[in-house]
């Protein structure tokens, strides 16, 4: 008789225990809220690119994640994207990593007028660079993306033909391209794209180095009246896509790993984006009757001589700073031709 007391009683324990965490929702089971930066317009490319990216991991996360998104730089404004997702105003964060020249010293080999020729390759090698570099400057956070656009022309209010005519000429520029400026001749305004458009509309700048897309993306076709193609601005600029580390470290094991693919999978999606954005602004630009042409052999050779130091430079200056310089010029002129 006592025993089967002493079962009941048990049984009865193990039920009620039972039902007590059965009302108790498991960590697992609770959604995971985060927010994304991006600095891009919700209808550029990018802009786009970053919403899907967003629902692309609520998808594989079969909504344990929802991300809370905010494009044009809403949240955080293009020159404290990157501190905004160290310092968790927002979760994860787009913009460039020119906007903070000095800040990201190996990065900025990234952005050397090596040659590139299309978004795509400039994508590719840029994410390569930083998995086979990984620069203590990126630490703080976890990196998801990283992608570059293609080569760069200079968009311009008057026509351009040659080095004294660039002379002086106040241009929009960001990070290793404003010292480009300068090699050229030209006095470089440091400026975010998102203010381009109106100093170009007001005279504040008088042309800009940009990659052909933002003639369309940015609207900047409307503002400028000749589209000047050189191989001395076959450069970049390398932008990320980056993560609150420690927001990232608390997440499930399963959840990280889709952060992970799906990071790596929108290299290749940026790349891509970057090349159609940048054919829809050569076309938006001929369609408005702009000018589009490139210098002539003799200038093209000069433009070139006179940027090439740069390169140099930028390796010596980061010798002397303690970081492999040479080795990152290397590496990237390996990845281009790999890629």
């Amino acid at each position: 008789m006592k025993k089967n007391g002493l079962l009941t009683i048990l049984f009865a324990f193990c039920f009620l225990f039972s039902l007590t965490f059965a009302f108790v929702p498991s960590i697992e089971a609770q959604t995971i809220n985060l927010t994304y930066s991006n600095f891009f317009p919700p209808t550029h490319g990018h802009g786009i690119q970053g919403d899907e990216m967003a629902k692309e991991i609520e998808k594989r996360t079969n909504g344990r994640v929802k991300v809370s998104y905010f494009p044009g730089g809403t949240l955080t404004k293009p020159r404290v994207c990157y501190d905004g997702v160290v310092k968790g105003i927002s979760d994860i964060g787009q913009s460039c990593f020119a906007y903070t020249r000095g800040r990201f010293p190996l990065m900025e080999a990234v952005d050397l007028p090596l040659g590139y020729k299309s978004g795509k390759v400039a994508s590719s090698v840029a994410y390569e660079f930083y998995k086979r570099m990984r620069p203590k400057e990126l630490r703080d956070v976890k990196v998801l993306t990283i992608h570059a656009h293609g080569p760069a022309a200079l968009l311009s209010r008057k026509d351009v033909n040659s080095l004294d005519e660039i002379k002086g000429m106040k241009i929009r520029c960001t990070g290793l391209a404003a010292k480009m400026a300068k090699y050229l001749g030209a006095a470089p305004v440091a400026m975010p794209q998102n203010q381009a458009y109106e100093a170009l509309q007001k005279g504040v700048v008088e042309g800009s180095f940009a990659p052909i897309e933002v003639l369309k993306g940015w609207k900047q076709g409307e503002v400028i009246d000749y589209v000047i193609e050189t191989k001395a601005l076959g450069y970049t600029t390398a932008m990320f896509v980056v993560m609150n580390k420690k927001k990232y470290e608390s997440l499930p094991p399963d959840i990280q790993r889709i952060f992970d693919e799906v990071g790596e999978e929108w290299v290749d999606r940026h790349g891509d984006v970057w090349d159609s954005i940048d054919r829809e602004g050569l076309k938006f630009t001929i369609e408005l009757g702009k000018k589009i042409h490139a210098l002539s052999p003799a200038q093209e050779k000069l433009w070139v001589q006179s940027i090439s130091p740069i390169i140099i430079d930028y390796q010596l200056k980061m010798e002397k700073r303690g970081l492999p310089g040479r080795k990152a010029v290397e590496l990237l002129r390996e990845l281009i031709a790999k890629h």
